[in-house]
């Protein structure tokens, strides 16, 4: 769709919901597969948020028009998917070869579709989808556990968890490459900003009216790092267990995953006592193994808040300090400051990572 290949230009230059107002009414039907939907999916999602934060948090779209309302609605029914921009979207289907037969490394990835922010907010999505890739070692590695688990086999079941560990650490070195490619500022003043949803958001309250839709507002949480399936996937094969709000909100979010990867992470909570079993067993390298995957997990959540640290916290306070920067030529980089002490995903972010690191690190088997 082209206005999806041009949406920084469009957004940018204020012209994106004018655009979007002069489309037909699209239809799916010509659509073919998964993989098809599942890049409507993307490019809709992208097309709505930008039309929704196109003039900023105080000037936020309350009415999606029925031309983008009804496919994007259509779409997300047929892939078990929300009508919003999720993890699934811009990292998971987010991401092309430049050289198809090259390694899948940062200098050879791109976006398929680019929100505003520039390099900045492509690198943003690439290098978290560079940290998922680090995960896969991890998920066979749940499935090996399990298998070892119910079949009795301790040596397996030790070596499972020691790969499960070397890829939560994997994970960290994966996602320090942020440092070096992604500007605090750009994420703060711009991207944080389209990837905001309309759920326990004051700049929109009631939520967005997808027009021939629905006759009320609809609520919806934007992109969030608690919508990818890894780390809840972990915590449910380790048996660590957060508290009360924040079990509520992680299970929310899995309402906002590919409805495979929700039964996948279901269907480990049914099938792992891994903790339960290593407790009772008294096997000192099954002990040692666990809590390696325990210190890497909690290490990896450290690191996470030492980023938000960074991205938000500090880069809030320096955007206070000087207004608005006018560096990187628009208009849409200014202070999100409804959005500030909040992630994309509607949490009290610092609070809810504090509570989701101290209860991985009070998993560990003394």
């Amino acid at each position: 769709m082209e206005i999806a290949l041009h949406l920084h230009d469009l957004i940018e230059n204020h012209k994106l919901q004018s655009e979007v107002n002069k489309l037909p009414l699209l239809r799916i039907q010509h659509l073919n597969g998964h993989r098809q939907l599942r890049l409507a999916h993307l490019m809709l999602s992208c097309i709505t948020m930008g039309y929704v934060w196109q003039e900023g948090e105080h000037n936020a779209a309350k009415v999606l028009p029925k031309n983008l309302a009804v496919p994007y609605y259509e779409v997300s029914k047929a892939l078990g998917l929300p009508p919003v921009l999720v993890h699934a979207d811009n990292v998971l289907a987010n991401w092309k070869k430049k050289d198809p037969t090259g390694p899948f490394e940062l200098k050879n990835l791109d976006t398929i579709v680019s929100l505003p922010g520039g390099e900045s907010a492509d690198n943003f999505f690439i290098v978290t989808a560079l940290v998922e890739k680090a995960a896969i070692p991890g998920i066979k590695a749940v499935k090996d556990g399990i298998n070892a688990l119910l079949q009795g086999n301790d040596d397996v079941l030790v070596r499972a968890l020691q790969d499960l560990a070397a890829s939560i650490a994997d994970m960290k070195n994966a996602l320090k490459i942020m440092h070096d490619h992604v500007n605090p500022r750009i994420f703060y003043g711009i991207i944080r900003l389209f990837l905001s949803g309309w759920k326990d958001n004051p700049a929109i309250p009631d939520g967005l009216l997808y027009e021939e839709v629905s006759q009320e507002p609809l609520q919806y949480s934007g992109g969030s790092a608690a919508q990818s399936t890894t780390l809840q996937c972990f915590d449910e094969f380790l048996g660590v267990v957060h508290t009360k709000e924040c079990a509520d909100f992680l299970n929310r979010m899995r309402d906002y995953m590919p409805p495979s990867h929700k039964a996948f992470i279901q269907e480990v909570h049914a099938l792992s006592s891994v903790r339960a079993y290593i407790m009772s067993a008294g096997n000192v390298k099954l002990t040692t193994a666990y809590n390696l995957c325990i210190t890497a997990l909690k290490e990896l959540r450290n690191y996470h808040i030492s980023m938000v640290t960074r991205y938000i916290i500090v880069a809030a306070a320096n955007v206070k300090a000087d207004k608005v920067s006018q560096n990187h030529g628009t208009n849409l980089q200014k202070t999100n400051s409804v959005l500030e002490e909040r992630g994309t995903g509607g949490t009290g972010i610092m609070c809810f990572l504090k509570s989701v690191r101290d209860t991985t690190k009070a998993a560990l088997m003394v």
